[in-house]
């Protein structure tokens, strides 16, 4: 945050004047105080997401006072006394700024309404942009004003142009005038372009050559291994693995050293261990419930920082760990992670059938499929089978003498477990009496079949006559969902091999309609990060429309037109186009974060263009032919323009380039914001004018088409 207001107050002091620089940037800690006055309101408190959020509006909190301050500075250089200047000046702007600012804040909001993991991660944003914004909307309307009022600011006659401003001032006099005037007169050939440009984007996302991924994979500094044994081991076996796995970590730490350059420090800060439960640690792994017992356990080895570790990452050092572990004999399910968070598997379904043993045939014959590709691995289902039983079953001759099941269950339970006889009282003690097979009868399971059980009518059938024995074993856990029972097969992917969602793209186009043929009665569903994707990405489609539609409403009352709005929202989905060139530039997927960020940038990007506009209807009312009033408003409006997209993108370079754990899943929605806005004022200057004349061209067709119907007409 520090890096990112000294970056903004250098562009600030580079294009404009020292005292009107400074009294812009104090609005700042005004807005960030003011935002923090009311975080308590809204159950926010100072965390990681709520930090990042007031780093992601530094850029763009000073927007709204950039436009008033130069405005009020325009009419000082005419020469206008400074309370005259500083009225005057702030309302001109006033409208179109207040207005921007609530386009921005209405972009936000959709944002509140997310649902799932992702909505709930994401609802500390909303709601500190929002709270920052409209303090600096207070400020730059109020407080600002007044202190310009005050301030001694340069006339035109003896203010020094720096040298930044004079090479503004040359570049719009010179080449961006010369460019402008060709956009326009090729206006149509320029729209065209602009088009081809949007839909090449498009389609190198569409196409798969910018990937996408959910939520990107940001390891920890932490190292995570959990075992689970077969149902039934003793604590004392399961003790054993994971001591094993505590020595393993050590050697692995060992190997890891050799990599590092900086050795001053041990790699392991601590370990520990727990036997008879697994705790997610921030991340769920497995699939299906969390296990408890005797036959599970937990190993989590905390390293030291990133920044200590140097170019060594937390996988790497996982990844030797893997290694040194091997192969646990007998165990059920041995997983590895690091990751800071997860929303689930990277592949993951449910699946279910009516007929038990034809849906695990189905769920294995689908792992052996996951096996295939390359990247794949931890695959693993949710059936663990439990510990060895014994089930009973009736003979059809049973029921003809009167057994039940009931019956049957409770003279078993009577002759191994006890039925009670008779209670005598001890004391103040109440003992049971319990007659039972003598214990050395108990322990063997031929006294179960050598047993007679007793009918309702007093006789006594051999156990073989009426009952069958079958040795079988047990669910630990049944998992079901709209009263079906599932399995869930999942899987973590490789990234850097293989894109998660092209593979469970490919899993549910030729995979598994191709296991449903072979088992007609199977029905699967999307589960885990895939699931927790369609979530998601309908609440940004859903936020996305939300957002536009109380855009182009927000625009609309101002502009006091129908058309306009459009224009002006016309520089939303270039924005995008900055946000997929960023996230290539970057060399990073796009990812759910990047449409979060996407959806705020909407509102963003509309901002220069309503205070164009505004600019250019201005003139026109003056009566300057619109042209004219296309050339001169957008020459008086590039510096605000320019200033405002460069203290946004300025602001969020910090973020950007930030290496810490706690920033990297932030990131993408950094670079959405920041490149969005920077391509767009290049489409605000050139493209949205140029559509401000084709509108005009509309119009004048439209009247001239009235006109010519008006004269047709017969006169009664």
């Amino acid at each position: 945050m520090a890096y990112g207001m000294v970056l903004v107050v250098i562009v600030l002091g580079m294009f404009l004047n020292r005292r009107l620089s400074f009294w812009i940037t104090l609005g700042i800690p005004i807005a960030f105080g003011f935002g923090i006055w009311l975080l308590p309101f809204y159950n926010v408190s100072i965390n990681m997401v709520s930090l990042f959020a007031f780093i992601m509006v530094l850029g763009i909190v000073v927007d709204d006072a950039i436009v008033v301050g130069e405005s009020v500075f325009r009419k000082r250089e005419e020469g206008m006394p400074p309370f005259q200047a500083a009225v005057e000046g702030t309302m001109e702007v006033a409208i179109p700024v207040i207005f921007a600012v609530l386009t921005t804040v209405a972009a936000f909001w959709p944002l509140l309404l997310g649902t799932g993991v992702m909505g709930k991660v994401i609802k500390n944003i909303p709601i500190v942009v929002i709270a920052v914004l409209m303090g600096s909307l207070l400020e730059a309307l109020f407080v600002l004003p007044a202190h310009l009022a005050r301030s001694k600011l340069p006339t035109k006659r003896g203010r020094k142009e720096n040298f930044v401003s004079n090479c503004m001032k040359g570049f719009i006099d010179g080449p961006f005038k010369k460019v402008l005037v060709l956009s326009l007169k090729w206006r149509y050939v320029t729209i065209a372009i602009s088009i081809s440009i949007l839909l090449i984007s498009l389609g190198l996302w569409l196409g798969g050559r910018v990937k996408f991924t959910f939520f990107p994979k940001v390891e920890s500094d932490r190292m995570v291994c959990e075992v689970t044994m077969p149902p039934g081991t003793p604590y004392s076996k399961t003790l054993k693995v994971i001591e094993k796995i505590e020595k393993a970590a050590v050697r692995a730490a060992r190997e890891a050293d050799s990599l590092r350059k900086n050795k001053n420090e041990p790699l392991i800060r601590y370990t520990y261990s727990i036997v008879g439960s697994q705790i997610p640690m921030g991340h769920r792994s497995s699939t299906g419930p969390l296990p408890s017992g005797s036959h599970v356990g937990q190993v989590i080895v905390q390293l030291i920082g990133a920044e200590k570790r140097g170019e060594l990452t937390t996988t790497e050092v996982t990844n030797i760990w893997r290694e040194k572990v091997g192969v646990i004999q007998g165990a059920e399910s041995v997983r590895f992670y690091s990751e800071l968070f997860s929303a689930g598997k990277a592949v993951s379904f449910d699946l279910t059938m009516d007929n038990e043993e034809a849906l695990h045939r189905a769920v294995e014959e689908l792992k052996r499929e996951l096996r295939k590709y390359p990247g794949v691995y931890d695959i693993e289902d949710s059936y663990i089978p439990g510990k060895e039983e014994l089930r009973l079953s009736l003979k059809p001759s049973a029921k003809s003498l009167g057994i039940t099941l009931s019956d049957l269950a409770r003279q078993v339970r009577a002759a191994f477990y006890g039925a009670e006889a008779l209670r005598i009282q001890r004391g103040v003690d109440e003992v049971k009496v319990m007659v039972r097979y003598p214990s050395e009868e108990r322990k063997r399971l031929e006294s179960l079949l050598d047993m007679y059980i007793r009918t309702p009518d007093g006789r006594e059938i051999p156990f073989s006559e009426v009952a069958t024995l079958k040795k079988t074993r047990s669910y630990v856990t049944i998992t079901r969902r709209d009263r079906k029972r599932i399995v869930t097969v999942g899987a973590e992917v490789n990234e850097e091999v293989m894109n998660a969602n092209e593979l469970r793209t490919e899993m549910l186009e030729n995979v598994l309609p191709r296991l449903k043929q072979r088992y007609p009665d199977l029905r699967y569903t999307i589960a885990g990060e895939g699931k927790e994707q369609r979530e998601s990405l309908a609440d940004v489609i859903r936020g996305f429309l939300l957002a536009l539609v109380l855009i182009y409403t927000l625009i609309a009352i101002p502009l006091r037109s129908f058309g306009q709005p459009l224009i002006i929202m016309s520089a939303i989905p270039f924005g995008i186009i900055g946000a997929i060139f960023g996230h290539m530039l970057m060399g990073m997927n796009l990812s759910i974060m990047s449409l979060f960020g996407v959806v705020g940038l909407s509102g963003v990007v509309v901002n220069d263009s309503i205070i164009l506009f505004a600019e250019i209807n201005r003139l026109r009312n003056k009566g300057i032919e619109t042209f004219h009033a296309i050339m001169k408003g957008t020459a008086v409006r590039f510096r605000p323009v320019i200033l405002t997209t460069l203290t946004t993108f300025a602001g969020l370079i910090p973020i950007i380039t930030e290496r810490s754990v706690q920033a990297r899943f932030l990131i993408p929605m950094a670079i959405s914001l920041a490149f969005g806005v920077l391509f767009a004022t290049v489409i605000t200057l050139i493209l949205v004018p140029c559509g401000y004349q084709i509108m005009e061209d509309l119009k004048k067709v439209f009247r001239r088409e009235k006109k010519e119907l008006n004269q047709t007409m017969p006169v009664e």
